[in-house]
């Protein structure tokens, strides 16, 4: 097996997805690479348009990525690796080199809409003494200056993203949240930054750690953001939650409020990482084919439909998929290595669905993950969704139309190059 097969393989897909699909979505998909089985970068863009996924989000700036993504019209959310903080929070110099290197030297070909400094700081269990917190800020500070010098600050914003244990414990309801108190320090800073540059707070998700952890209290259900859950009215807002994922996403809303005053309400949240295992060890209750279909299908759909969560309903959500692929070098228990959408010869893990939605112009300003989103007018939101379901769905879903022969073939086809 040689990947000389995968420029074939792009082939394929062009000829059966249109470019301007990947513009068409709120959706994003994380593309993670802890893998030596996965395909090369170059594979990627088109097997994103062939799901209707304009948006992609990598945790590094490695150059064959970026050049992979070159003139695609998909836009990128790259990382800063925690390792660069404390350099570039001490030396201004450091950030505009870091810049011009990774993002300004990729633009316009490569359409990077956003950088993550570091991946859950506040909440790394390596920094106990809180040295890397310290620098997060700092570090923001000194990117978001460099890229003001190269004019760049309205096109490429400056962000982090955080677990939902920034959160104190217990989070529920979503009025009741706060941040943990000794990360502070650390998160009031943070929130003026965001209000001050309107780039938006993301978050990783994940509702099936709330159900694997405590199964008896949370309904599968409820999880799995099925349309007809039974739902819970947060006693302290009376706002009626229907899916866990809307909870979690308003619970950060208020704990930014709670801290942030003023400034927290021109923060904005987006979900950086939220997905469904499909396999998992004898006690990671709840992680099957059938589970992460469902809640990646359902999760589509509630993004697509372009509107809030019971707090903030007027701003659409917008969500990142974990993750493309299952990616075989991951530690962790069994779970950890099977998020994927694709297995690595880029076949779906379980049945996929799809249907494109129609060309949705986001809005100027503020349509991608640089800054604010501006909501649709009423009425003028796309009507059009792509999904991911298992068969064992096909009751509950048999309105949405089949794939088309021609990407069934695609499919096919990357099958069996890839093993030939």
């Amino acid at each position: 097996m040689t990947f000389a097969i995968w420029p074939l393989l792009a082939a394929v897909a062009w000829l059966v997805v249109p470019s301007s699909a990947t513009s068409a979505s709120l959706v994003g998909v994380n593309y993670g690479r802890v893998g030596d089985n996965l395909p090369p970068p170059e594979a990627v863009p088109r097997l994103l348009a062939s799901i209707g996924v304009g948006r992609a989000r990598i945790y590094d700036a490695d150059p064959g990525v970026l050049h992979a993504f070159a003139n695609t019209g998909v836009e990128l959310v790259i990382g800063l690796p925690d390792s660069c903080l404390a350099t570039m929070a001490a030396d201004p110099a450091e950030a505009l080199a870091w810049a011009r290197a990774n993002v300004q030297a990729y633009l316009p070909a490569t359409k990077i809409v956003a950088v993550t400094v570091g991946n859950e700081v506040l909440t790394n269990a390596n920094d106990t003494g809180f040295a890397l917190a310290r620098c997060l800020v700092p570090a923001m500070e000194a990117l978001h200056s460099a890229f003001a010098s190269l004019g760049l600050d309205r096109d490429v914003a400056v962000t982090t993203a955080h677990s939902l244990s920034v959160l104190a414990t217990p989070s529920y309801p979503p009025s009741a949240a706060v941040f943990r108190r000794e990360l502070l320090p650390y998160v009031c800073p943070l929130i003026a930054f965001h209000a001050g540059t309107r780039s938006p707070f993301f978050v990783n998700a994940y509702p099936y750690f709330a159900y694997a952890q405590e199964s008896s209290g949370v309904a599968l259900e409820f999880a799995l953001l099925d349309p007809d859950a039974t739902g819970f009215t947060d006693p302290g807002s009376g706002l009626c939650y229907t899916n866990l994922l809307h909870s979690q996403v308003d619970a950060v809303y208020h704990a930014i409020l709670a801290a942030g005053g003023e400034a927290g309400k021109l923060v904005e949240v987006r979900v950086s990482e939220t997905g469904w295992p499909s396999a998992g060890d004898p006690d990671e209750r709840g992680a099957m084919p059938e589970n992460a279909a469902r809640y990646n299908g359902n999760l589509m759909q509630l993004v697509a439909e372009q509107k809030g969560t019971p707090l903030v309903p007027g701003t659409p959500l917008r969500a990142y998929v974990f993750a493309l692929f299952n990616e075989n070098q991951k530690p962790g228990p069994t779970s950890e290595r099977n998020y994927g959408l694709f297995k690595p010869d880029g076949t779906p893990v379980y049945h996929l669905d799809i249907t494109v939605p129609p060309e949705n112009a986001t809005a100027a300003g503020g349509g991608g993950d640089g800054g604010i989103s501006t909501p649709e007018p009423d009425g003028e939101s796309s009507s059009g969704y792509f999904s991911i379901s298992s068969a064992a769905q096909e009751r509950r879903r048999s309105q949405w139309p089949w794939k088309t022969e021609a990407v069934v073939v695609a499919q096919l086809a990357l099958a069996s190059i890839w093993w030939h």
